[in-house]
């Protein structure tokens, strides 16, 4: 079984790539979990964007147990609290507000707050946080970016998540301030629909080799 995250650092040891999952049939979320976690991609993030998250999450948490399933797209207290009572075990949210920090904190869990600029790190880094997703990557300066932002704050570590690709994800994990990188493209819609959980797990081998 693959050891829990104590802390948002933690989040980054479970592979170099989270996979980020849209999960709108709760009937694939094991099948999809087993599929990523044969691939070597044990930490896993359903985003909450569509009804069927949370018992995906449910689902992945009591059938999968090898599998680190979190919950993404946490934006409000409420979720961060339905996310933790499914069975999440990671958080993690593309912006962040002072009622979701303290709510994600509340929680227990580990979270990843996003920020998209400077001053949001700096903040975050005020309530002493230094584990933080970056979002939205790509269309917020990307991998050079996240380079310009190692000098002046070192203490902080990044898991980049928007636009990312298997071609572009060495670029940030290159960087000393990137734990992880998240993508998307490792549940691609065609496969999912078609059930074709090898081809996910040959997309999740390549991202756990890079």
């Amino acid at each position: 079984m693959t050891t829990s995250p104590r802390s948002g650092a933690d989040i980054f040891d479970l592979a170099p790539v989270m996979p980020v999952v849209v999960v709108s049939d709760a009937e694939t979320a094991v099948p999809l979990a087993r599929a990523l976690v044969a691939g070597g991609l044990p930490g896993i993030e359903v985003t909450l964007r569509t009804p069927a998250a949370l018992e995906a999450i449910e689902r992945i948490a009591a059938e999968v147990p090898e599998a680190v399933v979190g919950a993404g797209t946490v934006v409000t207290p409420q979720q961060a609290r339905a996310a933790a009572d499914a069975g999440a075990r990671f958080l993690v949210s593309p912006g962040c507000t002072a009622a979701l920090a303290s709510a994600m904190a509340d929680t227990g869990l580990p979270f990843l707050p996003g920020v998209a600029t400077v001053s949001e790190a700096m903040d975050l880094l005020e309530r002493g946080l230094s584990a933080m997703k970056f979002f939205p990557a790509e269309a917020s300066g990307g991998a050079a970016f996240l380079k310009s932002l190692s000098g002046p704050l070192p203490q902080v570590r990044f898991c980049p998540t928007g636009g990312i690709t298997v071609g572009s994800a060495p670029d940030y994990l290159a960087l000393p301030n990137v734990g992880c990188v998240g993508g998307s493209w490792l549940t691609p819609a065609g496969l999912v629909t078609a059930g074709d959980w090898d081809g996910v797990t040959r997309l999740a081998k390549e991202a756990a080799a890079l």
